[in-house]
């Protein structure tokens, strides 16, 4: 009984201090890259899969809470109550080459990862329920070029000197609640239903020297709120006594979110003090993209686990965004890119030496991992960039009066993202995560 007490006074004071903070995402990324489509997609993987990339759609285990396949909530024990709960922390180098030389710009940025939770309801069914992130947008660059003096739209001089001001923040948060149950020991379905929403804010504020204009400036913003299903099977197949291979398979349907994104555009006259703002929108222009996801685990002797997982997300059915004003009805052109279906592939692995020990270093588990992500954005009708990670973390047991089975998760991830001609960044992830495992509700014997 003390050991719930305590763990439920842990699992409050946490929840306390996260929602003491506030949720905003664009504490998580500094990238460019963030100003297009919904933002930089999230990993969404939880503390153990981190330190192996990622990989979890074939994976099913009783003391971990696996939201990448709802099928696996069917695997947590009928005495147990699990609690993880993470953060992140994250130093990018980004640089850009042009005719005039490389520049380089350091960012560092911290950020809550998840909360979730999972507990059996009855026999060979299990459920869970958590917030996780969904995307992040956050950015804030300029640029300096000149402009010669025939430009069309006002009579600058050859001196003046245009600045563009980049700014963004926002992202989408996702709250799901889920339910997996065993059909047979071997077969496992499962669904969660989520609930997603979040605001998407991108300005470009462009500035001149030239007397007769100010500034021009652009401000995007798109407010979601929408819900998503997402389907999960899983099925394990003995191999021999000490070997077990199980197969995974996600599927989310795609779908337009009914959004109405819009456009401000703000021209500023310093001769006559006049703002002239034009307003422009966009009807049911952004979806969620269908996605399927296939994994594949091994485990060995109940010391290996090796997984791998395969991604796929249709976001070439969401077009570019049409612009029109409200007034007149006029498209303002096609002012933003397309969209390119995501291919994400992810092989990690797991090495403890006794999980059930009772050896403190016998129950460290060591993870490793590396995965090939295409990009989903396009960028000037070019395809945005592929990025290249890799991953190692590692588990430590947590052994006290009051705990016995809990483990605090580290991972470490190196991640390169790069494309020909644009911005490359490489960024150095560290995640820390706490997984709660608590028998909470065993029935105790009295002699």
């Amino acid at each position: 009984m003390k050991k719930s007490v305590f763990s439920l006074i842990t699992i409050i004071t946490l929840l306390l201090t996260f929602q003491a903070s506030p949720l905003h995402a664009q504490g998580g990324t500094s990238s460019p890259y963030s100003q297009y489509g919904v933002g930089l997609l999230s990993d969404q993987s939880i503390g153990m899969s981190r330190g192996m990339n990622g990989v979890g759609i074939g994976m099913r285990e009783y003391g971990q809470v696996n939201y990448l396949n709802p099928a696996s909530y069917s695997a947590i024990d009928s005495t147990t109550f699990i609690f993880d709960v993470a953060m992140t922390m994250q130093t990018s180098n980004f640089k850009e080459t042009t005719s005039q030389g490389t520049r380089s710009l350091n960012a560092r940025n911290a950020d809550f990862e998840y909360a979730v939770a999972s507990f059996r309801v009855m026999k060979h069914l299990g459920m869970s329920f958590g917030i996780i992130p969904y995307s992040v947008v956050g950015y804030d660059y300029s640029t300096k070029p000149k402009i010669i003096s025939n430009y069309t739209q006002y009579p600058l001089t050859s001196q003046t000197t245009v600045t563009t001001d980049n700014t963004g923040d926002g992202g989408l948060h996702m709250v799901y609640i889920g339910a997996g149950w065993a059909i047979t020991p071997r077969l496992s379905i499962g669904t969660n239903v989520n609930y997603l929403w979040g605001t998407l804010d991108n300005a470009l504020v462009t500035s001149y020297t030239d007397s007769y204009v100010k500034s021009l400036s652009r401000y995007y913003t798109a407010t979601i709120s929408t819900a998503k299903l997402d389907f999960g099977v899983h099925y394990t197949l003995p191999i021999s006594k000490k070997d077990d291979l199980s197969l995974g398979l996600t599927y989310s349907p795609g779908y337009g979110i009914g959004a109405s994104p819009r456009c401000e555009i703000v021209t500023s006259n310093s001769q006559s003090a006049v703002n002239d703002t034009t307003l422009y929108k966009a009807q049911n222009a952004l979806r969620i993209p269908t996605s399927i996801g296939v994994g594949v685990s091994w485990k060995h002797n109940n010391k290996w686990l090796v997984g791998l997982d395969y991604t796929y997300q249709g976001w070439s059915a969401m077009k570019s965004v049409d612009y029109r004003d409200v007034k007149t009805g006029k498209l303002m052109g096609d002012d933003t890119d397309g969209f390119n279906n995501r291919h994400r592939i992810n092989v990690g692995a797991q090495y403890c030496k006794d999980a059930n020990g009772r050896s403190f270093k016998d129950r460290i588990r060591f993870r490793f991992g590396m995965g090939y992500t295409t990009s989903y954005i396009q960028i000037n009708d070019r395809k945005g960039p592929r990025e290249i990670s890799m991953s190692a973390g590692i588990g430590l047991p947590i052994i006290n009066m009051y705990n016995t089975r809990s483990m605090l998760n580290v991972s470490f991830q190196w991640v390169n993202t790069n494309a020909t001609g644009m911005i490359r960044d490489n960024t150095f992830r560290i995640n820390l995560g706490l997984t709660f495992n608590e028998r909470w509700f065993a029935k105790w014997k009295f002699d």
